[in-house]
């Protein structure tokens, strides 16, 4: 049926259609040069769990077995969905509400849904940048005060709660945070954080105060300084005793892992978050491309730095943490023969053949096996005494999860360093950047679909970018309270998790299901200007089995696990005991879990909840069209669906870039991409 377009006189083109947008949307702005916008969308992608959560859940769960699992998913799942963010935020040429304004009005709640999500990670995420600006200020002195216990009430002795736990442990709970004891004790605001936290949000407002144009320029120093932080490291570290050990140790594979669903789950949710899906960021980056920008090959290429990042970082992790454990074995094993040597010596023993009368010949590994071929009534008399083994796997799995590594074990081993206050300052300064990258990706997640829904926002958007970083700073006095460390885990956990699935999958349903998966790939084809399958090669299709079945199931199934995992387990924070100077694992009071329920609800919700509001609308409009049809209706004056490309109505806002005209066209852009 061929559409009708109303044209009436003194209206033009450029004015209002249904009455739905502005008359002229200003420019958008658009990427200086292929280099910005490729390290915007990898320091976005590669941030701190690149550096602290991919280690661990390789060390946990089979090492190269996990990495090669990760790799799978990646290629089959996340890349999929990866190319498909580019695709439609580079066609669009909007923020994520109005790319799924475009697919289908009643899935406009995908883009609110991501702009809430961005604004919790927001809030917690910029805290781990105070704490990691209180570290580097702390770093630069002659020697670091994390180095070593302070002393007690009585100047002689060390702070009983350090000597129990050890002093970088202490400098964190007790110094930093000035932790509480349990998330319902406040224990004020913690004024040295609350100032580094203004620090954090006065970096980033001024890094997103003018837009692209100024983060873009932040991103050349932040994404690629991390690089070069942690080439050093790397050198540093292989060149450290035991460093092999710990490689060793991290790499070696344990296939049996992958029949425990578990791992699978670990694996996607790490893919999942690594690429940054869901945020709106990736989409928001994409769409101040230019149209015929190659953003297939972009994917494969931010992919690919990300995947050998976080190879890189867990190189770098388990070098030094090898060294740490090395020396901490070593001095458990030097401690325990000297032991020995009392206990024989008093008659405490009967006779023993010691392994060696020389500790410093012992390495580890050696007491290790001499230690488990004693009998085992002899074994139990020994730890007794206080003679146990020195294991350096023992010490490997100490702390290396999250805030822990980074901020504890890490730092513990850089102690260790000749010359540590330098590498300590280097590395909180990659800590610091590598959450800049990330953080102004999680706020163009925000600031881009809000300012492109609302047009005259754009006319006040420096003082609107302000107001928000003003607004997280207020509401990011919660995180460095006595308790805000035990507020950022369950945001961490629960604020982005589960509902950043359920947005990956409206997506895909958006695409392939409501939109339709042929549809979209005709116009990807349109906009990047070559047909694959002209040379015999149909990757496309593989990309539409995966959006329509494959990326679908795969979130559908991490949604049913997450949800299920969550229900098997009742959800627990760890906490910091004084009396015992140990972290302990405690459930949340029934009005924590009210609360971390409650942001899995409002993060949700928009996708419900304007999926109904619209189906009301075109019921209202259904009915007052009806009420008002003449009796007689013309078949020429028939007109079509206001779903009209030529209409601002329903997301279809035409945008003007600022790229200069070529080849005599317009510089002007449908919402599709294509030139007017």
């Amino acid at each position: 049926m061929e559409k009708v377009k109303p044209e009436e006189e003194g209206t033009s083109p450029g004015e209002l259609c249904l009455g739905g947008l502005p008359e002229e949307p200003p420019a958008r702005p658009a990427w200086s040069s292929k280099a910005e916008y490729i390290l915007a969308q990898v320091g976005f992608s590669v941030g701190l769990g690149n550096v602290w959560r991919f280690p661990y859940l390789c060390h946990q769960n089979g090492g190269g077995a996990f990495i090669l699992l990760y790799l799978l998913i990646l290629l089959v799942v996340g890349i999929p969905l990866f190319f498909l963010e580019l695709a439609a935020g580079q066609s669009i040429r909007q923020g994520s509400i109005g790319v799924w304004q475009h697919f289908s009005p009643r899935l406009v709640g995908i883009g609110f849904a991501s702009c809430v999500v961005c604004g919790f990670v927001s809030l917690y995420y910029n805290v781990i940048i105070a704490w990691s600006l209180f570290y580097l200020g702390n770093s630069f002195r002659a020697t670091l005060p994390w180095a070593s216990c302070p002393l007690g009430a009585n100047h002689s002795q060390p702070e009983p709660e350090c000597a129990q736990s050890s002093p970088t442990t202490y400098f964190w709970y007790r110094k930093a945070l000035d932790v509480s004891e349990s998330i319902g004790v406040s224990g004020g605001v913690n004024w040295a954080l609350a100032g580094c936290l203004l620090g954090a949000w006065a970096l980033v407002c001024g890094a997103l105060i003018r837009g692209i144009k100024s983060s873009g320029k932040v991103l050349y120093f932040s994404s690629l300084f991390p690089y070069v932080v942690l080439l050093c490291f790397l050198v540093r570290g292989l060149l450290l005793d035991g460093a092999a050990d710990g490689v060793r140790i991290m790499f070696t594979p344990q296939l049996a892992v992958w029949g425990d669903m578990q791992v699978w789950r670990q694996a996607a949710t790490q893919v999942f978050f690594s690429l940054g899906l869901g945020f709106g960021s990736v989409i928001a980056y994409s769409s101040y491309n230019p149209r015929h920008n190659d953003c297939h090959a972009d994917g494969l290429l931010v992919a690919g730095i990300n995947f050998l990042t976080s190879l890189l970082a867990t190189l770098v992790v388990f070098a030094v943490l090898g060294f740490r454990a090395t020396t901490v074995a070593r001095a458990c094993v030097a401690r325990n023969m000297e032991m020995l040597a009392q206990l024989l010596g008093t008659g405490a023993l009967p006779t023993l053949e010691l392994p060696t009368l020389d500790p410093a010949a012992l390495s580890p590994p050696q007491y290790s096996a001499w230690y488990h071929r004693l009998p085992a009534e002899l074994g139990t008399a020994l730890q007794g005494h206080g003679v146990t083994d020195c294991r350096l796997e023992d010490e490997m799995n100490k702390g290396v999860e999250g805030t822990g590594l980074a901020f504890i074990t890490f730092t513990e081993a850089m102690t260790l360093f000749p010359a540590s206050p330098f590498w300590s300052v280097l590395f909180f300064l990659m800590l610091l950047n590598l959450g800049l990258s990330t953080m102004l990706g999680n706020m163009q997640g925000i600031l881009t679909p809000l300012l492109d829904r609302y047009p005259p926002l754009q006319r006040r958007a420096t003082v609107f970018t302000v107001l928000c970083c003003a607004g997280g700073f207020l509401l990011g006095l919660m995180f460095v309270q006595g308790s805000g460390s035990y507020f950022v885990a369950m945001f961490d956990d629960y604020s982005a998790t589960l509902p950043l699935v359920a947005v990956v999958a409206c997506e895909a349903i958006s695409v392939a299901w409501v939109y339709g998966t042929d549809r979209f790939l005709a116009e990807v084809e349109d906009m990047l200007g070559w047909r694959p399958w002209r040379r015999g090669w149909r990757p496309w299709r593989l990309y539409g089995y995966m959006w329509r079945y494959g990326s679908l199931l795969a979130m559908l199934g991490l949604l049913l696990a997450s949800l299920g995992q969550i229900c098997r387990s009742a959800p627990t924070y760890q906490a910091w005991d004084q009396a015992q100077a140990e972290e302990t694992r405690v459930p949340y009071p029934p009005w924590a879990l009210a609360m971390l329920i409650l942001l899995i609800v409002l993060a949700t919700l928009p996708i419900p909840a304007l999926y109904i509001r619209q189906l009301a609308w075109e019921w209202q409009a259904r009915r007052r069209q009806q009420g008002a049809l003449p009796r007689a209706q013309p078949e020429e004056e028939e007109v079509e669906s206001p779903a009209d490309p030529e209409c601002s109505a329903n997301g279809y806002l035409p945008v003007r870039t600022q790229e200069p005209p070529r080849g005599g066209e317009e510089a002007g852009a449908s919402l599709l991409g294509g030139a007017k």
